[in-house]
């Protein structure tokens, strides 16, 4: 790898000198499969080069020059209006016009990549071009994937690390995209992706933080419970699948990236506890199922979903405990939410109160499906145990302290059957970020008719009723993942001005 110095072809003074990979031409490619493999290469020569020249920063101090590298990107234009096959929701563009977006992680995102950029291929019949963004790589997410580097704070080196290289820019991190507030990029072309690079590698990083498990293992289909019973169960459960080849799971992953292969394996238990444990039943492509335990409250559940969405999951779930809202309801019975009242207040200023949070289809259907498949229970029958009806979710946990005639009226009007503290978010997110969603929930307590939720009381329920809600979910998951794609992620969730990738 070759250094230049580089800027405007003049000479400067050192202080406005900036250092550079050498040029890279743009190349044009028809196949899928070896534009992933230059984005690769674009993106190693850039990460290689700013973790060597940071290396050297930090044994030998201030580097004479500025130091910088780019984000590769994928770049096409559409000069026709194509007919395309419409019963597919992504894969395509609307109209004719140059579209790009910068790309982070080739080999996380590698499968992804190739099946979206093929599918662009195959319906416009356009060759894409692989080259180098104007957008430089934050030197703290070049060296977020070697566990030998870290970045220190500001003022622990002896010169201030952005004066050198270029670190996260807030201000460009956004999600402009998939809100609808940006439609078109600095250069005039249009957005191809959901999210640009920066914005991806600040989620790969919160990820890491917040879940204590590598982005590698994320699974295309996600879990998210309020409790720790679910995560014990979730592992008997895991360790049962490893032990039956027919199967497919091949890996389970806990916090801190303890892994196990076979039903006995020994998990190292993590060194610290993470803010929201994750574990990873693992599956050929990506396939598999992880579960994330987002513990209490909306703004939890934003977070995760924040992040785990640039992964792009095939779909989420939020399978959890609920206060049940009518007298009929008994404890241990499960709740599918078909319409969300939201009180939680933390995407509001992202997506308003006024856009409906539709219950999708292929969703409720996998639910349903999985309840009645667990629990032996069909049609009529199937309605002493589950009741389905409108989730509310509040972002007050005592709600039931305050005057209760304001809540309860319009829970009543709403029709609500379940209230929770992380439903509507979740299902909010994934309407956002284009992710299909759904909700199982199961009753715990009924405050409004005196069954409060109390450790004497809740022991036997936990005991008997955990496993087989969290059975139901994963074999609704299961469900899912034997759909074709195109008809997991309905048209539903795309907007007029969508970008082609998922």
């Amino acid at each position: 790898m070759a250094d230049q110095i580089c800027k405007d072809g003049q000479m400067h003074d050192d202080t406005n000198l900036i250092l550079t990979p050498d040029t890279q031409d743009i190349l044009s490619f028809t196949d899928a499969t070896a534009a992933v493999a230059r984005l690769q290469v674009l993106y190693t020569e850039a990460t290689g080069f700013l973790i060597h020249h940071f290396t050297q920063a930090i044994t030998r101090g201030k580097p004479a020059t500025r130091i910088r590298a780019f984000y590769p990107e994928i770049r096409l234009t559409v000069s026709s209006h194509d007919k395309i096959d419409s019963r597919l929701s992504f894969g395509h563009v609307s109209r004719p016009g140059s579209y790009a977006t910068t790309v982070t992680r080739p080999d996380l995102f590698r499968n992804y990549l190739i099946q979206q950029i093929g599918l662009l291929m195959e319906n416009h019949g356009v060759a894409v071009q692989i080259g180098l963004s104007d957008t430089p790589i934050p030197v703290h997410f070049a060296v977020a994937g070697n566990p030998n580097l870290s970045v220190p704070q500001e003022g622990a080196l002896e010169f201030s690390l952005r004066d050198v290289f270029d670190v996260p820019d807030l201000a460009t991190t956004n999600d402009d995209i998939v809100n609808g507030t940006r439609t078109y990029n600095a250069d005039g072309s249009q957005p191809l992706a959901p999210f640009t690079a920066q914005r991806v590698d600040y989620s790969l990083a919160r990820l890491s933080h917040y879940t204590a498990t590598d982005a590698i293992h994320f699974q295309n289909y996600v879990l998210f419970t309020n409790y720790q019973f679910y995560v014990d169960e979730f592992e008997m459960i895991a360790r049962a699948a490893l032990g039956d080849p027919a199967l497919g799971y091949t890996e389970f992953v806990a916090a801190g990236n303890a892994s196990i292969s076979a039903p006995d394996g020994v998990l190292t238990p993590s060194s610290k506890t993470p803010q929201m444990p994750t574990y990873h039943l693992k599956r050929a492509n990506g396939d598999g199922i992880t579960l994330v335990n987002i513990g209490i409250g909306p703004s939890n559940a934003k977070t995760a979903t924040d992040h785990i969405a640039v992964l792009r999951p095939h779909a989420w779930l939020m399978v959890g405990h609920c206060a049940g809202l009518r007298n009929s309801q008994s404890l241990g019975d499960f709740c599918l939410a078909h319409a969300y009242l939201r009180e939680d207040h933390v995407l509001d200023d992202d997506l308003p109160l006024w856009v409906p949070i539709p219950a999708l289809a292929e969703i409720q259907i996998a639910l349903q499906d999985a309840v009645a498949e667990v629990t032996r229970l069909q049609d009529y029958e199937l309605k002493a145990i589950m009741r389905t009806g409108t989730v509310a979710t509040i972002d007050n946990r005592n709600w039931e302290l305050r005057d209760q005639s304001g809540p309860v009226r319009r829970l009543s009007q709403s029709r609500a059957i379940a209230l929770d503290m992380e439903s509507a978010t979740i299902a909010a997110n994934g309407f956002r970020f284009r992710v299909p969603y759904g909700t199982l929930l199961c009753v715990s307590d009924k405050p409004l008719h005196g069954e409060l939720k109390l450790p004497g009381m809740a022991s036997e329920f936990y005991k008997t009723q955990v496993s087989r809600h969290l059975q139901i979910g994963i074999r609704a998951m299961e469900l899912l993942r034997d759909m074709p794609l195109g008809k997991i992620h309905s048209r539903k969730l795309r907007s007029f001005e969508e970008t082609a990738f998922l």
